[in-house]
């Protein structure tokens, strides 16, 4: 095989581990974390001495940033395939002269929510399930001009 290609593919492997590498150590417990860490800078060590190959610089830095380019998005289009619905609680607010409109419109798509009157406001809690009914939300939030905040549930 010859030496761009070795480079291109150890790229590659590269941005595609570090992704992975980030994502464990924000989202996995300590002994994942840990564990994909080792393993990602014993094999980063290979990546460093490669990167002194006999390549033109631009055509190495040119390498690195398309496989960045190309690896990122497709360990995040993975990521978010993989994604779980998990609850998502949608707190927003809006004059009491459209509260009942937009409690018609929750009711008429089937999204959970309860209120409370706050003077001169109302203040929604919408639950939604799905990223289809969040998406619908916004929606809302967008036609009303509500102001609003998201809390996504935590796994215990």
């Amino acid at each position: 095989m010859n030496l761009l290609t070795i480079f291109i593919l150890l790229n590659i492997a590269n941005v595609v581990g570090s992704t992975i590498r980030s994502l464990c150590t924000i989202n996995c417990n300590k002994w994942v974390a840990s564990l994909v860490n080792s393993v990602y800078f014993g094999f980063y060590t290979v990546v460093i001495v490669y990167t002194l190959c006999d390549l033109p610089l631009l055509m190495k830095a040119g390498v690195v940033a398309l496989c960045n380019l190309v690896g990122v998005f497709i360990v995040k289009f993975i990521q978010e395939k993989l994604r779980k619905d998990r609850l998502w609680k949608i707190e927003l607010t809006v004059k009491n002269r459209r509260a009942d409109e937009l409690a018609a419109d929750l009711s008429e798509i089937e999204i959970p929510y309860n209120y409370v009157d706050a003077g001169p406001h109302t203040i929604f809690n919408i639950y939604c399930a799905t990223q289809k009914e969040s998406a619908m939300v916004k929606t809302l939030v967008e036609r009303y001009h509500a102001k609003y905040f998201v809390t996504e549930t935590k796994l215990l």
